[in-house]
């Protein structure tokens, strides 16, 4: 693979009416490279931000660590349907709705842990197959439910007494279509999720995305311009800088005792790795019969 492959974090604005792969696609198309994925699959429908990661950072998808994300939701009171949003099917309706200051009431109950049942509309596999795809074909399968957290909601009328808009932080995982299921539930008039846009995720805000409309008027220099280094999505991890010795050793898939180096996290822990021409890996703390030690379980700079 030629050195000069542009590689980093690409924080695209994702447009409604196609899903995360099709922005993948795009992407591939415009910076001249297969290595590219994402992180956070967002709806069609939904809209903001999407990480999408070219070339060197494509490998790091599997180790990002869950994080916060917020979004901004629009919650349609007084309807259920087989999506949870206004996509799909309406199944029931209710004209009673309640007062603002009870749907205020409810929404902020939601803060803190919660259990939340995946939808049938989604991607998560059951027995190998994907739940939407069950669901396209008629089939409703039995879900665990997953416990997430709701760090904050703010609620705001509209100038629909059925639509409120809602400003969310939560935990990695959470859907929000759901979470406007289950508040609509706790109602007792039923609600979906009317839109959706992500404003915040992996430490990644909407006002630092770029549109893919945005991408396509620039020039190869510019696309390249915005990416963002891939040691970005581990910046919350503890940085090990190593000698050239140990940072040899490392890259040739050797241990790291701990001791010799003056480092001491537990076991378990995962380290960014850093050498004379800076970050170049992702470690992790294991223990071996002579101790603690950090050994690489990525590279990023080969």
């Amino acid at each position: 693979m030629s050195n000069t492959e542009p590689s980093g974090v690409l924080i695209v604005n994702k447009h409604a009416g196609v899903t995360s792969h099709d922005i993948v696609y795009k992407i591939r198309r415009l910076y001249g490279t297969a290595r590219v994925g994402h992180t956070g699959t967002l709806d069609p429908m939904a809209t903001g931000v999407l990480a999408v990661l070219i070339g060197r950072a494509a490998k790091a998808a599997e180790y990002l660590v869950s994080d916060t994300k917020r979004y901004r939701a629009l919650l349609r009171l007084g309807i259920t349907t087989d999506t949870e949003d206004t996509s799909g099917t309406v199944l029931s309706e209710c004209g009673d709705i309640p007062s603002a200051d009870e749907v205020g009431r409810v929404c902020r109950d939601f803060v803190g842990e919660y259990d939340q049942i995946p939808p049938m509309y989604s991607a998560l596999k059951v027995g190998g197959r994907k739940l939407c795809d069950l669901a396209r074909q008629g089939v409703t399968v039995e879900r665990q439910a997953r416990r997430v957290e709701i760090f904050s909601i703010e609620v705001e009328g509209t100038e629909d007494s059925r639509v409120y808009s809602i400003d969310v932080s939560c935990s990695s995982g959470t859907y929000i279509r759901t979470l406007c299921a289950d508040i609509g539930e706790r109602l007792g008039c039923g609600a979906a999720m009317a839109a959706l846009e992500r404003v915040c995720a992996g430490g990644f805000s909407i006002d630092s995305a770029v549109t893919i409309a945005q991408l396509e008027q620039m020039s190869p220099r510019e696309r390249v311009e915005l990416l963002i280094p891939t040691e970005s999505l581990f910046e919350s991890l503890p940085a090990v800088t190593l000698s050239a010795f140990y940072e040899r050793l490392c890259r040739n898939g050797c241990e790291i005792y701990q001791k010799k180096i003056g480092a001491s996290f537990v076991a378990g822990e995962r380290v960014r790795l850093v050498g004379a021409g800076g970050f170049f890996a992702l470690g992790e703390v294991r223990a071996y019969p002579d101790g603690l030690a950090i050994k690489s379980i990525k590279l990023f700079d080969i």
